[in-house]
């Protein structure tokens, strides 16, 4: 991997991160890098800013910070194939990202330059709203919004709690009228966030699939299913004078679901990249390590992870 030129960014608010960022900032300028770096959150958003100015490609980009801000470089940078290094400092499960422990910066750009690392795609979601049943009228009425975890439809209302009534489609047949707190679809990397929350599956995120979590249903019969990721997923809000149902891509707002409008979410044409540093990198230990996978069984030095 050549690193000319690196972005990094940081979690926004969080003093050790920008530190941390701060110092791997001055190492690669020393190496000769051309580096553009800047804080990321929910009102911080530098990554359009840092692909439109960047005279030569971006090689690499370097997140310190929590699951939050892995999902929000993987959003904006996914379309552009650029590999993404996450390191989770200040974060709190740390899904997707390097240890914190296991990050040496004066050695780790010497393992990238010499293609020591291996790169994990992950599958991304693709939403965009339309206009209506008509199936021929093929122009959006939105941008397209991305996310690497989920998409989920549910009301937000600063008066009282909502409850929404949402129809859903797959390939253009009727599966259900879900009523309660919402619909999460998600990808194999998602199940292990919101969708768990709401007692979904949890699929290896190294396979390809759609998976749909009601929440809360009002219905015995609304159960999750996994479905293959070449589907289109079609949700219409019923019954919602108010206009409470929003989209949210990663739990970050994205957009109203007005009247009359449908959501068609789809696998999206680009995977996020993560970098992987870790030799014995396993996701059944993620899941020990993060979920407490395993409950109450008895803790032992297992060597088939060394």
């Amino acid at each position: 991997m050549k690193l000319k030129t690196v972005v990094i960014t940081h979690k926004a608010g969080n003093r050790i991160a920008q530190l941390t960022a701060k110092r791997c900032s001055d190492i690669l300028t020393a190496r000769g890098a051309d580096v553009l770096m800047g804080a990321s959150g929910a009102h911080d958003n530098p990554y359009p800013a840092f692909i439109a100015c960047s005279e030569n490609p971006i090689d690499l980009a370097v997140v310190f910070g929590g699951d939050g801000t892995a999902l929000g470089a993987a959003r904006h940078l996914a379309p552009e194939g650029i590999p993404i290094l996450a390191v989770n400092v200040g974060g709190n499960l740390g899904f997707l990202a390097e240890s914190a422990d296991d990050f040496d910066s004066d050695t780790v750009w010497d393992r990238l330059e010499s293609d020591r690392y291996a790169i994990q795609k992950r599958m991304m979601l693709r939403a965009r709203m339309f206009e209506g049943n008509d199936r021929n009228h093929l122009d959006p009425v939105s941008d397209t919004y991305l996310a690497l975890n989920e998409m989920c439809l549910r009301p937000a209302s600063a008066d009282r709690m909502v409850t929404s009534i949402l129809e859903m489609e797959i390939d253009g047949a009727v599966v259900d009228q879900y009523q309660g707190d919402g619909l999460i679809i998600a990808t194999p990397t998602g199940t292990t966030c919101y969708t768990v929350a709401a007692q979904g599956p949890i699929v290896h995120p190294g396979m390809e699939a759609i998976v749909i979590t009601p929440i809360c249903p009002l219905s015995l019969s609304s159960r999750p299913i996994v479905i293959p990721p070449g589907c289109v997923v079609s949700i219409w809000a019923l019954c919602d004078p108010d206009m409470t149902t929003k989209l949210w891509m990663d739990g970050v707002l994205a957009t109203t679901l007005y009247p009359g409008q449908r959501v068609d979410i789809r696998m999206a044409e680009c995977d996020a990249q993560f970098i992987i540093l870790r030799d014995n990198h396993s996701y059944y230990r993620t899941l020990e390590e993060k979920l407490h996978w395993g409950g109450s069984r008895v803790r032992y030095n297992s060597h088939r992870y060394n």
